[in-house]
């Protein structure tokens, strides 16, 4: 089983679709202004937006992997992305940013190579 793709309502399409597009995402559908599905950069996973009259906004978090969190972090802060945390060694092993999109969803940029998947406390199999 792989995750094939996550879709996130948004109120104000155009401007969540402009706010993924200058994240590094790469439009590859776009319908009638009211759903589009972008790839990552890397990886086979999708990220879809879907236009609603009354978005549902929880506490999901969506966490994008790069390799160089401090250049990517400049980068985005640079074309205009607010973020509320600057990158952060935490005690988990993992540095992250953490913002949110126009719509509200929760966002993490980080990097925890191999400790992603294989964590010292991962449990056995």
């Amino acid at each position: 089983m792989d995750l094939n793709q996550v879709t996130l309502e948004t109120r104000n399409f155009n401007e969540s679709l402009e706010f993924y597009k200058k994240l590094g995402l790469r439009l590859i559908v776009l319908s009638e202004g009211r759903y589009a599905r972008f790839e990552m950069p890397s990886g086979s996973s999708t990220l879809s937006l879907h236009q609603a009259e009354e978005p549902a906004i929880g506490n999901t978090v969506l966490y994008f992997e790069v390799d160089d969190v401090e250049r990517k972090f400049e980068e985005l802060s640079a074309s205009g992305i607010v973020f509320e945390t600057p990158p952060t060694d935490e005690h988990w092993r993992w540095k992250e940013a953490r913002f949110t999109d126009p719509a509200g969803n929760k966002l993490c940029l980080f990097h925890a190579g191999p400790d992603r998947r294989f964590p010292p406390w991962r449990l056995g199999e």
